[in-house]
């Protein structure tokens, strides 16, 4: 099953894929309005399935920033996603994450530890998984590189990564979070257990302006050129 790549979002043939949502992140602090978690995503998460018609919309993990509290803004974001999604007539999927302990607050519909996309499992990949697949796709770390001194969100790509099976990180889909650097970092930093080779991770990174994604070479050999 071939990969697309658009604006922080993974399409799976007829299902689109988006990790760490994190709503809530911004509506406290010193944020004076939820600039990341509200409107905007929301608007973003409509476009993105207006461009791409899905059968079904995964979140890969995180759909929630706390551990403890569910303000009212939040669940009216949740419920914005969930209105687009019926909106594009797309099944909304919920894979929880380790953030995700009040889900169950702003949350009923279908949720599972992972979800199978053809050939491939969609878990939020704070945990080992469970079942095999040829790939999969998680989130949880917020990928960012480093390039020419400009931090940018991205994708990581590693063939053979876990167990002999593909891996493919996704960036935030929440514009606040800043996400880690990458350029560095060994298979020990990163937080997912599937992880095992930062060496052979490819970056991916979405150009905006573009519209299309900038593929680099695996870290192991990209760190010689930066």
């Amino acid at each position: 099953m071939d990969l697309t790549y658009d604006g922080h979002a993974l399409v799976l043939g007829d299902t689109v894929v988006v990790a760490d949502c994190h709503v809530g992140r911004g509506t406290g602090g010193e944020l004076e309005f939820p600039v990341g978690s509200g409107s905007d995503m929301v608007e973003r998460f409509r476009d993105l399935l207006e461009r791409h018609d899905p059968e079904e919309v995964v979140v890969a993990g995180d759909l929630l920033h706390s551990f403890r509290t569910v303000p009212r803004t939040v669940g009216d974001t949740v419920a914005g996603l969930q209105a687009a999604a019926r909106d594009a007539g797309a099944r909304l999927v919920v894979t929880p994450g380790n953030h995700d302990t009040m889900l169950d607050s702003v949350w009923d519909g279908p949720a599972a530890r992972e979800y199978r996309v053809g050939d491939t499992l969609v878990l939020h990949g704070h945990e080992a998984p469970e079942g095999d697949a040829d790939r999969y796709v998680v989130g949880h770390d917020h990928p960012t590189i480093e390039i020419e001194g400009q931090r940018r969100p991205c994708y990581l790509v590693g063939e053979g990564q876990y167990r002999g099976s593909d891996v493919v990180m996704l960036p935030s889909f929440n514009r606040l979070n800043a996400g880690v650097r990458v350029n560095d970092m060994s298979a020990t930093e990163f937080q997912s257990p599937l992880v095992t080779d930062a060496d052979r991770l490819a970056p991916v990174v979405w150009d905006e302006g573009a519209r299309e994604q900038r593929e680099f070479p695996p870290l192991g050999e990209f760190r010689q050129m930066l």
